[in-house]
């Protein structure tokens, strides 16, 4: 394994594919996707095959998970939201799901590609934007006026603000992707300490690396609910045009 602390993140063509000139590749990458989809698909199975009056722990887990992010987008959207709670649901899950398995050694971290990141974000923008649009026509575009201005500040505020929503989608991924990635660096750069220092004094880095790895889980799962969050206040937005 190389010690450069970024190597970790380099894309590794599993099977190479190439169409029309674009690169379409099973990756490293790819792969880590298809673990993470297949673990969600099979909690969820699991989870609910044969439910019962009094649940199992695996029950029960899947049932705090679903009525977690039901209350979140409930509390956000209202009853107006119900209808995206699968994407949401679905949007949640796969970035807890990758950011902690991203944390178990000689796996790889799918959030830690801003490419990866920002097709999440701007799905999550492009929809919002669409469900405003389709609820409020036109009307939509009063979103960019804020309320209580006087008309002569609004040629300055208005442009200001659409910069604003537009820029939505770039701070969203760049907040998961650079969380995922400047984490996971200081846990590489730490572990070559303790193999620089060796046996005697490598245990002051591992116990600081332990520290760290407890606290990466606690930014993982917070990630996962500040993108999900944010996705939901966003789509309240389009929903009910709240400013």
């Amino acid at each position: 394994m190389s010690d450069n602390p970024l190597s970790q993140f380099v894309i590794h063509p599993y099977v190479p594919i190439h169409v029309g000139g674009w690169d379409v590749s099973f990756t490293n990458e790819s792969l880590f996707m298809v673990i993470v989809i297949g673990l969600i698909t099979l909690l969820m199975v699991l989870g609910t095959r044969g439910s019962r009056l009094i649940p199992t722990r695996l029950q029960s887990m899947v049932e705090i998970f679903y009525e977690f992010v039901e209350n979140m987008l409930e509390d956000t959207c209202g009853p107006k939201g119900k209808p995206f709670f699968p994407f949401i649901f679905t949007l949640f899950a796969f970035i807890l799901f990758a950011n902690l398995i991203g944390l178990i050694p000689y796996t790889y971290t799918v959030t830690s590609q801003l490419v990866i990141t920002f097709s999440l974000a701007i799905v999550v923008f492009i929809g919002a934007t669409a469900v405003g649009l389709m609820r409020h026509g036109l009307h939509f575009l009063t979103f960019f006026v804020p309320k209580g201005v006087p008309v002569l500040m609004l040629p300055m505020l208005v442009p200001i603000e659409i910069l604003s929503y537009f820029f939505r989608p770039i701070s969203l991924s760049l907040r998961l992707f650079a969380n995922m990635m400047a984490g996971h660096t200081m846990l590489k750069v730490f572990a070559g300490f303790v193999i620089a220092l060796g046996l005697f004094v490598g245990w002051l880095p591992l116990g600081f690396i332990a520290a760290l790895t407890a606290l990466e889980v606690i930014v993982a799962a917070l990630q996962a609910y500040v993108f999900a969050i944010l996705a939901c206040i966003y789509l309240n937005d389009g929903l009910n045009m709240a400013h």
